[in-house]
C-alpha cells in the first residue's frame, strides 16, 4: 500500500461546525517507523529490564500527569466529539486515570513465574509480554477506551502504538505528551493519526503481535479477518443493541431517573446503551409516558455547559445516518411519539432531538440495528419468558439491565440474557470485573484481572534447575 503521508485530516467541532485544526494521515512509512520504534523499545533494557513494580510506578505517574491536565483534556475532547463536558470528566478523564491506577495495583500483585511439581517433573510456567500491541480507539470514548487497552498492555510489559479515531486525534497527541512527562522510555508508546487506511496498515504490520479495537461490528469483522490471516490475536469490543427490561413490579418512576444516562448516554453514542426498553403490556402506556417525559426534559445544547445532557452527534455524516433510521422507523410502522427532528433553537451543530418510538416490533430495523443516536424503542412483552425471548432476539449482546422490586427475581432473569454484562436496577461498569460482548458484540474481555491476560504469552520451562 502506498504512503499517504501528505494527506491531512481536518477536525471539526460538531457543536459549532467550526474548524479545530488538522492532523496528518499516516501512511506506510510512518506506521512502519512507529511499529519498529515500539519493537526496539520492547527489548531495550530501559523498558525490558523493568519489573512489575517499576512499570506500576510509571502507570501511576501517567495517572498523576493526566490528573494535573484534566481540565485541558476534558475540554479538548468535548470540542472534538461533542460529548457533554460533565460526561467527559467522569468517563474520559477519571475513567482512564482509574484504569492506569487499577492495573498498576494489579500487576504488583501478579506472579509472572510459578513452579509446578508433579509426577511428570518440575515445570516453571512463565508469563511474558505478547509484544507490540496495535490499539485502535473510537471517537466516543477516546481516552477511556484507549486506557482499557493501554493500561493492561503496558502493565504486562508490552509496548503500544495507538491509532485514534480521526475525529479525536488531538487528545491522543496530548496523551503522548503525558507519557513523556510521566517518564516512560522512548518508543514504549507511540501515536499514529489517520483513518481506515492507517488502521489497516497497523493491523497488517508483521511486527504487531496483537490488535485491541473498539468500534463498529463491521469494522471489527474486517480487522479479525485481516489479523486472522497472520494468526494474530485480537480483542474486539463492538456494537450493541442492549435491552432494559422492566418487570411487572418495577419502580417505573425510579427508572425515569436513569433513562437518559442508561438508555441514551452521549446522545446514544455509547455501545452499551439500552436503546430497547422492554415494558410489560399491562404497564406499557405508563412506561412510554415516563420515557417520553425523561427524554423531553433533558437539556439539548452546548456540550460545554454543565446543564447539557444531549450534545451534538459527532459529525454531519452521523446525523444523516440517525435521521435515516428515524425515517425508517416511521416507514416500518412504529409510532414516533417524541422528537425526530432537529432542535429549532439550534441553528448550527449536528444536533438531533431526543427521539422515542412506541409500538415497535422487535423485528423492525430500529430495534435490530445499532443506530448510535438518541433514538429509543419501547417494546411490549406479555410475560417474563416473552421478555427474555425479545431481549435475546438480537445479533448483539453487550449490555443490559433488569428493573424489579425483587433483586433475586432480577438476578434470575439476568442469568437468562445472552449478554456480556447486565445490571440489576441500574448499570455501572466495574473496573475489577470483565467487560465485553456475546455474539456480534465482540471477542475477548477488557477490565478486571481478565483484562491483562490477552497481553501475556505463556511459556513452560521443563525441569528448571533447583533454586539456590
Amino acid at each position: 500500500m502506498t504512503s499517504v503521508e501528505t494527506d491531512r485530516i481536518e477536525l471539526i467541532n460538531p457543536a459549532t461546525e467550526e474548524r479545530l485544526g488538522e492532523v496528518p494521515a499516516a501512511g506506510a512509512a510512518e506506521v512502519d517507523a512507529a511499529v519498529r520504534t515500539a519493537r526496539t523499545a520492547l527489548t531495550d533494557p530501559a523498558w525490558a529490564s523493568l519489573g512489575p513494580a517499576e512499570r506500576a510506578g510509571l502507570l501511576r505517574a501517567l495517572a498523576d500527569v493526566l490528573h494535573g491536565r484534566m481540565d485541558e483534556l476534558a475540554e479538548l475532547i468535548t470540542r472534538q466529539n461533542g460529548m457533554p463536558l460533565k460526561m467527559v470528566r467522569w468517563g474520559n478523564v477519571w475513567g482512564p486515570i482509574a484504569a492506569y491506577r487499577y492495573y498498576a495495583d494489579l500487576v504488583e500483585s501478579m506472579a509472572f513465574e510459578t513452579l509446578r511439581e508433579s509426577a511428570y517433573g518440575r515445570t516453571l510456567v512463565r508469563r511474558e509480554p505478547v509484544g507490540v500491541v496495535g490499539v485502535i480507539a473510537p471517537w466516543n470514548g477516546p481516552q477511556v477506551l484507549a486506557a482499557w487497552k493501554l493500561a493492561p498492555a503496558l502493565a504486562a510489559g508490552c509496548t503500544a502504538v495507538l491509532k485514534p479515531a480521526p475525529e479525536t486525534s488531538l487528545d491522543a497527541l496530548l496523551l503522548a505528551e503525558a507519557f513523556e512527562q510521566a517518564g516512560f522510555p522512548p518508543g514504549v508508546f507511540t501515536v499514529v493519526t489517520g483513518g481506515r487506511e492507517t488502521g489497516e496498515l497497523l493491523v497488517d504490520h508483521l511486527h504487531v503481535a496483537k490488535i485491541a479495537f473498539t468500534g463498529s461490528t463491521a469494522a471489527g469483522r474486517a480487522i479479525a479477518a485481516r489479523a486472522g490471516a497472520q494468526l494474530k490475536s485480537v480483542v474486539l469490543e463492538l456494537g450493541g443493541k442492549s435491552a432494559a427490561i422492566l418487570l411487572d413490579d418495577a419502580d417505573v418512576a425510579g427508572f425515569a431517573d436513569q433513562v437518559v444516562r442508561l438508555c441514551s448516554p452521549n446522545s446514544g453514542q455509547v455501545c452499551y446503551s439500552c436503546t430497547r426498553i422492554l415494558a410489560p403490556s399491562s404497564r406499557y402506556d405508563e412506561v412510554v409516558d415516563v420515557v417520553v417525559e425523561s427524554m423531553r426534559g433533558a437539556h439539548v445544547g452546548d456540550p460545554l455547559e454543565r446543564a447539557t445532557n444531549f450534545g451534538p452527534l459527532v459529525s454531519a455524516r452521523q446525523r444523516a445516518r440517525v435521521e435515516g433510521y428515524i425515517a425508517t422507523g416511521q416507514a416500518e410502522g412504529a409510532d414516533l411519539v417524541s422528537g425526530g427532528g432537529r432542535p429549532a433553537d439550534l441553528g448550527r451543530g449536528y444536533f438531533v432531538e431526543p427521539t422515542v418510538f412506541r409500538n415497535v416490533d422487535n423485528g423492525m430495523r430500529i430495534a435490530q440495528e445499532e443506530i448510535f443516536g438518541p433514538v429509543l424503542s419501547v417494546i411490549s412483552y406479555d410475560d417474563t419468558d416473552d421478555a427474555v425471548r425479545i431481549a435475546n432476539d438480537s445479533e448483539y449482546g453487550l449490555g443490559g439491565a433488569v428493573f424489579t422490586a425483587d433483586p433475586e427475581r432480577g438476578l434470575a432473569v439476568a442469568r437468562r440474557i445472552e449478554t456480556g454484562s447486565i445490571g440489576i436496577n441500574g448499570y455501572e461498569i466495574a473496573m475489577d470485573a470483565p467487560f465485553g460482548g456475546y455474539k456480534s458484540s465482540g471477542l475477548g474481555r477488557e477490565l478486571g484481572p481478565e483484562g491483562i491476560e490477552p497481553y501475556l504469552e505463556t511459556k513452560s520451562i521443563y525441569n528448571p534447575p533447583e533454586a539456590s
